[in-house]
């Protein structure tokens, strides 16, 4: 089987070509501006189109006109950009707009340090929308994630006509690992929907017992309205409180009613554990080597690493913790997902190993708060 090394930002791009992506814009910022070159050296070749926006909010701009015109988009930033989208987040979450956007997190806040990495921006890119609405936002741990959760990203956003995030981080981005070729092989493709053939096409109008609109591209022979405003089924300003709940309860329901099909999660339960160890990202390797080892000195720890972070995949963790006594939730900040799993598991005692230094966390650092907790 060939082998080569790869850094994740290569199998980012390499997953978003394999999932049909052939628009990517972008601005320049560390550490995500090697997608930015990987796509400038990838699209053209394809037929695709890769452009270096004036700023952020330009380029994520570009992407969402690329996709209501009927491509598969991507952008890529790191924190301070994140912040510049959430304008154009909401748009495409009231707009139910298909876009992946990858955000490659370092070391904040603000301009904080561009080449020390972090999970600071977890709960940024679950709330940093107008409304609140949910999103669905995927966090892989090495490269071989990179390349599959990216295609899944496309895959999810297509589906649902959402914005959908893959929260990756610095360390993951810029670090090259060996990587079996043969390995990443995309899993099946996921198209958008067409919409209903009887009657007239209704934008945001979803068909009986499906939550989500059949899509049709503007520009063509079909007259398609798009907006950023408060619409009813047909795109027009909707201004009847009835008519708005709907729309937004069907919005609601079509991310958080699903999450049970895309609840990526690695469980590696130990016999006899008493402890969980959760974790996510660039940390969850870390977390998966000091309970390795705790459980061959014979102290069994299991491991959960989730990959989906929002919506939460409560059902997984749930599954994960039956018989457990306390879970220690590994993350590259101060605290942040882990309010979701003291709210998930209530009853059950929840710690904290949480850094953010610039330095990754340990197995050192994770077996001693196990074993001295």
């Amino acid at each position: 089987m060939p082998l080569t090394l790869m850094e994740g930002n290569e199998a980012i791009a390499r997953g978003a070509v394999a999932a049909g992506c052939r628009f990517f814009a972008g601005y320049p910022i560390t550490p995500a501006t090697t997608i930015l070159n990987h796509m400038l050296a990838m699209l053209p070749p394809l037929g695709g189109v890769c452009i270096q926006g004036e700023d952020e909010i330009a380029s994520i701009g570009f992407c969402l006109g690329a996709s209501m015109a009927g491509m598969k988009v991507m952008t890529a930033t790191s924190g301070p950009g994140i912040s510049l989208y959430s304008e154009q987040i909401s748009f495409a979450v009231g707009s139910e707009i298909p876009i992946v956007i990858v955000d490659i997190q370092r070391l904040g806040p603000s301009t904080g340090s561009a080449t020390r990495g972090a999970d600071g921006d977890v709960q940024f890119l679950r709330w940093g929308n107008s409304g609140g609405m949910p999103v669905i936002v995927l966090a892989p741990t090495d490269v071989h994630d990179c390349f599959t959760l990216t295609v899944q990203a496309f895959n999810l956003a297509e589906h649902y006509r959402c914005p959908v995030f893959v929260a990756s981080n610095k360390e993951i981005a810029m670090t090259r690992e060996t990587v079996p070729l043969d390995a990443l092989q995309p899993p099946a493709l996921v198209e958008r929907k067409p919409p209903s053939s009887s009657g007239p096409y209704l934008p945001f109008q979803a068909a009986p017992g499906d939550e989500v609109p059949g899509f049709l591209p503007i520009g063509g022979r079909t007259l398609v309205r798009q907006t950023s405003s408060t619409h009813g089924p047909d795109g027009y300003i909707a201004t009847d409180p009835a008519a708005i709940a709907a729309m937004l309860a069907r919005m609601q329901r079509k991310i958080e009613g699903a999450v049970e099909r895309f609840s990526f999660v690695a469980h590696r339960p130990a016999p006899g554990a008493d402890t969980l160890v959760l974790s996510y990202g660039v940390s969850a390797r870390a977390a998966d080597v000091a309970a390795g080892r705790l459980t061959r000195q014979g102290r069994p720890v299991s491991s959960l690493v989730l990959k989906t972070l929002w919506p939460v995949p409560e059902a997984a963790i749930r599954r994960a913790a039956a018989g457990i006594r306390r879970v220690l939730v590994v993350e590259m900040n101060l605290g942040q997902y882990v309010h979701e799993i003291a709210r998930v598991l209530p009853g059950v005692a929840i710690a904290l190993v949480g850094q953010m230094d610039g330095r990754l966390i340990t197995p050192e650092t994770i077996m001693e708060a196990i074993t001295h907790g």
